[in-house]
């Protein structure tokens, strides 16, 4: 069993090569879940972990004031992001 723990916490940490803001903040809350569906063996678990590890993620990656976007090409690019403006 902890074996598997670890597995799925790997896997997890593996969508962590998301590129825009928006991507790296569902994989934090993806990551948050599976560690708290796996700590608490809960559903509340699971959704405290949501919370917590997205919102972790978007604070941490908009410390400095600028978000990432992909635009309609698809190429990604930094600027301050839409809310501090």
């Amino acid at each position: 069993m902890n074996g598997l723990k670890v597995a799925i916490i790997v896997l997890a940490a593996g969508t962590l090569a998301a590129c825009t803001t928006t991507e790296k903040t569902v994989s934090g809350a993806g990551i948050g879940a599976a560690v708290g569906a796996i700590a608490t063996n809960s559903a509340g678990g699971a959704v405290a972990g949501a919370l917590i590890g997205g919102f972790g993620t978007y604070l941490f990656e908009t410390a400095d004031g600028k978000c990432q976007y992909r635009n309609s090409r698809g190429k990604i690019y930094t600027t301050r992001c839409h809310w501090r403006r």
